[in-house]
């Protein structure tokens, strides 16, 4: 969505905008020399947190999800990962008449990605909504895998207050200074046409995006302990022999001596292959353990903690809160809702 404020970013002289039509690669929009351009990984580089959010946008959970809010909400919903040089809801449903109006033009959409930037800068800790020069706000809440940001869940294209004439009147004069070529009519319908909700409803759908954001942490745990693509032969018999003595006092040594590798190598290799090291993927693999233990609620949290590898309860609780981002009592009180 379009704003006046934010890095400057300059475009071509109005013709079809790349990043929403890229079978036009002589229209992506450039920065000035001052502000180096946000990095974008490629397809092929090894970026674990891309891969992951690449995992949870093709997951069942995620589609029903997706589905289900915008068919209830009528509002696009996006995934994205922190790095991205795309319009998160470009071409999906529930996107907004006039943002899909002027997302094609790269002028427009040049500044529409400044949006992004600002929203996804202020929604690194918290939910963030931010709004652009037209009037329409987009928001986003953070997704993380223990204290690391992964993504973001985000919707929007929405009015807050019902949109004015005057307000109008001055997108009329963005538009001419976009080279949108589109009748006047056909601009006043899309522009008015903009989903409008209230404060409360607006709050409610934040809240909705908050909860699901923790649902998709949880599966990035599962997702990051259980993936196993293109994995060296070592890696799947470390992983094997890490599921069945998790529970013990096991070291990196043990491990790399079970699959007959040096504890360097092994360590270099398992590292390269998860994206993680040994020592955060066995808590990962113990806290995948506890989650099914603490469905039973004549277990104390301290007999579950001891059950499945942690020495003591206090360090339990840290490495529970830090990958799943609450304390084993709270998940425990929501899952089984007591």
């Amino acid at each position: 969505m379009p704003t006046s404020s934010g890095k400057t970013v300059t475009a071509d002289n109005g013709e079809s905008c790349a990043v929403c039509n890229p079978a036009d690669p002589s229209s992506r929009p450039v920065r000035k020399a001052s502000a180096p351009p946000t990095p974008v990984p490629s397809a092929n580089s090894h970026d674990p947190h891309r891969t992951l959010v690449d995992a949870l946008v093709t997951s069942k959970i995620y589609q029903d999800y997706e589905r289900a809010f915008t068919e209830a909400t009528g509002l696009p919903v996006a995934l994205r990962p922190v790095e991205s040089w795309q319009l998160p809801h470009h071409g999906k449903r529930g996107e907004s008449p006039f943002c899909a109006m002027v997302a094609g033009k790269s002028k427009a959409c040049a500044v529409c990605l400044q949006v992004q930037e600002r929203l996804v800068e202020a929604a690194k800790d918290e939910p963030a909504t931010v709004a652009c020069v037209a009037g329409l706000s987009d928001s986003a809440v953070p997704i993380k895998l223990g204290d690391k940001l992964v993504g973001f869940l985000q919707t929007g294209q929405v009015f807050r207050k019902k949109p004015t004439e005057a307000q109008f009147k001055r997108v009329t004069a963005l538009a001419k200074e976009w080279g949108l070529e589109v009748s006047q009519r056909e601009l006043r319908d899309a522009f008015f046409g903009t989903r409008v909700v209230s404060a409360r409803q607006h709050e409610s759908i934040v809240k909705l995006l908050g909860i699901f954001a923790q649902h998709l942490a949880i599966l990035s745990n599962q997702i990051v302990v259980q993936q196993e693509n293109s994995e060296p032969p070592v890696i799947r018999r470390a992983k094997e022999f890490i599921n069945e003595h998790q529970a013990e006092d096991l070291t990196l040594g043990q491990v790399a001596k079970s699959v007959n590798t040096s504890t360097f190598y092994f360590c270099k290799v398992f590292k390269k292959a998860t994206g993680i090291n040994f020592t955060d993927y066995l808590s990962r693999v113990r806290i995948e353990k506890s989650k099914n233990l603490l469905l039973n609620p004549n277990l104390r949290i301290s007999e579950i903690a001891f059950e499945v590898g942690f020495q003591s309860l206090t360090h339990f609780n840290r490495v529970f809160k830090k990958i799943l981002g609450q304390a084993p009592t709270e998940y425990r009180s929501k899952v089984l809702g007591i």
